[in-house]
């Protein structure tokens, strides 16, 4: 494999494709974990070679891990200054995601990773609002353990999900999201699953890789107050490093009034308890990369696999219309690949996993 040469086609795309970096820009450039060196090397260039501003700092989930096992509850919002100043200082941001132990977290008190991640959810907001950003999970050995691949299977999974011709792809989610554009009413319907809400109002956003790379999303926020029915998930999510397994919701006027789970169901509970926002859907979306065609326990590439659906509860996102407010936002998917089906205004949308308009 020539990876020199693919990490610098990956950086053109993320600087000059996914962010539109431009000259005069200030680009502040996350390196999560060591793994990530190569891409970081090659983002900072092309990022000069823009002529920007480049500055990349280093962060890792052990300092991380630090803080949380360690720290008392005063240090934490301190802990994160220099990052919400960051984001303020960036036109673009650019977040390199190193893969880790996902039960790294594990062992440190609940109530503590909570509090961690509020905080960070404050500087994740600001990320959102103040700059052009794209997030990417640079794979390793540990990430392709977890996806149950070998690391040369998985890096070659990486870079056919990712080296993509994104204009032509950005087009194809353009005309889903186009029709999507034109509904009210989302109707979610499968195994264990019969779950209706309304986006009147709101709008729906392409994320065809100048958010997350991979990109391969249409997503919006649904009305706070109009979720009702329910809806299991197949495959387990993860928080902190703790797999919640077989989760199954009830949602009543907007909000979740029954959460029940076969594996860490206190913890589920706990997460939609975590602020008054929490119990809600502050996001609803349509995976549309049909390159990414299995789960890899990471969301960012997990949201975007073709013929899925999902929800995440807390925080909606301002860019759709969207009010939700929380330090929260969890993403949970419903594979509708082998059964179920998606209607917008009572029009079936999506069955088997595959569009139908």
């Amino acid at each position: 494999m020539d990876f020199e040469n693919r990490w610098n086609r990956l950086a053109d795309i993320l600087v000059n494709y996914s962010t539109g970096t431009k000259k005069g820009d200030r680009v502040l450039i996350t390196m999560m974990e060591t793994d990530t060196f190569p891409l970081a090397r090659a983002v900072h260039a092309s990022a000069i070679q823009a002529g920007a501003v480049a500055h990349i700092e280093f962060q890792s989930l052990l300092f991380q891990r630090d803080l949380m096992l360690h720290g008392e509850s005063n240090q934490l919002a301190p802990a994160h200054e220099l990052q919400s100043k960051g984001m303020e200082w960036a036109d673009v941001y650019i977040g390199l995601r190193g893969a880790s132990n996902p039960h790294e977290l594990s062992g440190i008190e609940e109530e503590r990773v909570m509090a961690f991640r509020r905080e960070l959810g404050k500087v994740s907001a600001k990320r959102n609002e103040q700059t052009r950003w794209v997030l990417i999970r640079v794979p390793n050995a540990s990430f392709a353990q977890q996806a149950g691949m070998s690391t040369d299977e998985m890096m070659e999974f990486f870079f056919n999900a990712t080296l993509l011709d994104w204009k032509e792809e950005s087009q194809r989610y353009e005309e889903i999201c186009k029709f999507m554009q034109s509904t009210e009413r989302v109707r979610i319907v499968g195994k264990d699953t019969d779950l209706s809400f309304t986006t009147t109002g709101r709008r729906y956003v392409v994320d065809d890789g100048h958010i997350n790379m991979p990109g391969g999303e249409v997503y919006t926020a649904p009305l706070d107050e109009s979720a009702e029915g329910y809806i299991s998930f197949d495959f387990p999510a993860v928080f902190a490093g703790q797999y919640v397994e077989g989760i199954k919701l009830r949602f009543s006027k907007g909000e979740v009034v029954e959460a029940h789970a076969d594996r860490n169901e206190s913890l589920l509970n706990q997460l939609i308890c975590m602020d008054d926002g929490a119990k809600r859907i502050g996001e609803f979306g349509v995976g549309t990369n049909y390159g990414i065609n299995r789960y890899c326990y990471d969301l960012l590439f997990d949201e975007k696999i073709g013929g899925t659906v999902h929800i995440a509860l807390g925080r909606a996102y301002t860019q759709c219309g969207g009010t939700n407010q929380s330090a929260f936002h969890w993403d949970l998917i419903k594979d509708l690949r082998n059964e179920g089906a998606l209607y917008l205004n009572e029009e079936k949308v999506i069955e088997a996993g595959q569009f139908l308009i």
